[in-house]
This record gives structure tokens, C-alpha cells and sequence, in this order.
């Protein structure tokens, strides 16, 4: 059931948004801000900038989570280096995975028996599975809870958008014109369904010089005037680096350089947050 102690929205609704409330909490569970992590479409980075945030989070000290609600693409264990760990089921409910740094994690990954195996679900199921994740899952207290989403505007968004008291979602993007138009589908679905956009993070955004500290524009694209237009700030551009890149090859601990690259995007969501 529905309870507004718990919820991060209970001051910002009205009597009509309780009265339609969908939203579920496990009373177990004292989550204070709940972040979703969206794209128009795939390979923008989603889940790098997820992993990224969430350790950097970390990083301040702060009690974080990473739901990863990408159900038929989890890529957040291997992001993590946790590809080989399992759950826990109880019959209180589900212990994630936990990260040496005290992240807690949970994915389909870690309810099967290999990570290759396909799963091969209609809309209705995987999105079942994502609210479990949510209301069976043992995240205890949590300052931060990052919800990494599949890409687009589908089943699993709209779920999470209604059965999760989202704090805000942070859009990731690359700077091309058609990215940024199906950027635009995602920012105006959560807008409808009452939900903040915190930002957007430019991913892939230039590459540095190494010898005279030129950014190099790779991809032509005004992401500026199009977030002026929406009235969504810009959180950061990242450039294209080895650092960045090999978080998925050889997980965080290997990326100190994607850290420092990452921490002025997580103080804007801070301080976008207070």
C-alpha cells in the first residue's frame, strides 16, 4: 500500500495525487531520495553514468543503491565487477548484492544461473519485476537509491514513474540532433507523469587533446539551445576517454580519472536535490 511517511513526494502532491496514488513502499525500507537514470534510446551510457553516480556517492559518504531495472539488458554486475554473486531470497524479502565499497545492488542477473541467459518476457512480466525489485527487495536505509532504466519510454518507465516515489530522473544523451529529439520523448513523458527532470548529462561529448587541451567535437549537435528551450539544465559533458570507457571492461576501481570527471555532475544533483 501506498504510505506518504515514506514517500521523498509527500510534501510536493495534493489531496487528488493521494487519492490516485499507485505508489508502494516496504515499510522495511527508509529511502531517502530515489534518482531514475533515462535515455531516448541505448549505448548513450546509461548505466556507466549510473554506476559512476552511484559511487561517487558513495565516495561522500553518503548510503546508495542501484536498482537495475534494465531487466532484458542488465548490464550493472558487470559494470560492478559483480557478475558472479547471487541473491539472497528470504521469506522477508530479497538481500541484494553488495559491492565491496557497501553499495547495495540488485538485477535479474544475480536471480540466475548464468548472465548469458536470455530473458524472454512480455511487457506486463518484466515490469512486475521491476516494482519487486522496488517492494521486495531489502534496501533498508538508503540516502540514495539510483534506478537504472532500459532506453525509451516503455512499460518498465511508466512503472517506475508510478509505483516509485521518484525523487527526479537524470537524462543522459550524446550530442547528436536525432538523440536529442528522442531525449525530448523522455523529458516530455516525465513530465506528464509528474516527475522532475534534474538534468542532462552529455555523454561522448568531445575528445581532449592530449598535447594542447582542445576539446575536438565529434558529433555535430546544438544540445544547448534544445535543453534552453525545454528549460532542463545541463548537468556536464563527458568527454570520450579511455577512463570512461574501460569502467565496462574493467569496473570502477580502474577509472580514478572518470571519478574526477564525474564529482561536478554529482555536486549539480546534490545541490539540485537541496
Amino acid at each position: 500500500m501506498a504510505s506518504c511517511e515514506s514517500c521523498p513526494s509527500k510534501d510536493k502532491c495534493g489531496d487528488k495525487d493521494r487519492d490516485n496514488c499507485m505508489i508502494e513502499n516496504n515499510p522495511i525500507n527508509d529511502v531517502k531520495h530515489i534518482i531514475g537514470v533515462m535515455s531516448g534510446k541505448g549505448g548513450v551510457g546509461k548505466s556507466t553514468v549510473s554506476v559512476l553516480l552511484a559511487h561517487d556517492l558513495m565516495k561522500k559518504g553518503y548510503k546508495v543503491g542501484i536498482l537495475d531495472a534494465d531487466i532484458t539488458g542488465p548490464s550493472i554486475p558487470r559494470l560492478l565487477g559483480l557478475q558472479d554473486k547471487r541473491a539472497t531470497i528470504l521469506e522477508t524479502g530479497i538481500i541484494p548484492v553488495f559491492a565491496d565499497n557497501g553499495l547495495k545492488v540488485m538485477s535479474l542477473n544475480f536471480l540466475v544461473d548464468e548472465e548469458n541467459t536470455p530473458v524472454i518476457w512480455r511487457g506486463p512480466i518484466i515490469a512486475g519485476t521491476v516494482k519487486q525489485f522496488w517492494t521486495d527487495v531489502l534496501w533498508e536505509e538508503l540516502d540514495y537509491l539510483i534506478v537504472d532504466l532500459p532506453p525509451g519510454t516503455g512499460d518498465v518507465a511508466l512503472t517506475v514513474m508510478q509505483v516509485m516515489p521518484l525523487t527526479g530522473v537524470v537524462m543522459v544523451s550524446v550530442p547528436q540532433d536525432m538523440v536529442s529529439m528522442i531525449v525530448a520523448k523522455a523529458i516530455n513523458m516525465a513530465k506528464k507523469m509528474n516527475v522532475d527532470v534534474l538534468g542532462v548529462i552529455e555523454n561522448m561529448s568531445y575528445i581532449q587533446c592530449p598535447d594542447c587541451d582542445t576539446q575536438i567535437k565529434m558529433f555535430d549537435g546544438d544540445i544547448k539551445t534544445f535543453l534552453d528551450t525545454a528549460h532542463i539544465p545541463l548537468l556536464g559533458e563527458l568527454p570520450m576517454t579511455k577512463s570512461i570507457i574501460n569502467v565496462a571492461s574493467q569496473g570502477i576501481n580502474h577509472s580514478d580519472e572518470a571519478m574526477t570527471l564525474f564529482e561536478p555532475i554529482t555536486n549539480k544533483i546534490i545541490k539540485e536535490l537541496e
